[in-house]
């Protein structure tokens, strides 16, 4: 028989963790909603004007 225990106290938070995870995707989703069309405009302007040169 093993002397070795588990010791569950140092788990962590994980529905804290969790909550965090699902946050910082839905920030990204927002900011991407937000950002992509202008960010799509910036690469079509800078592939345009490499493209023209």
């Amino acid at each position: 028989m093993s002397n070795f225990t588990r010791d569950y106290s140092d788990r962590g938070d994980v529905p804290g963790w969790v909550l965090i995870t699902l946050m910082t995707a839905g920030l990204v989703v927002v900011m991407w909603a937000m950002a992509g069309p202008a960010l799509g405009d910036v690469f079509t302007n800078a592939i345009d004007r490499v493209l023209s040169i």
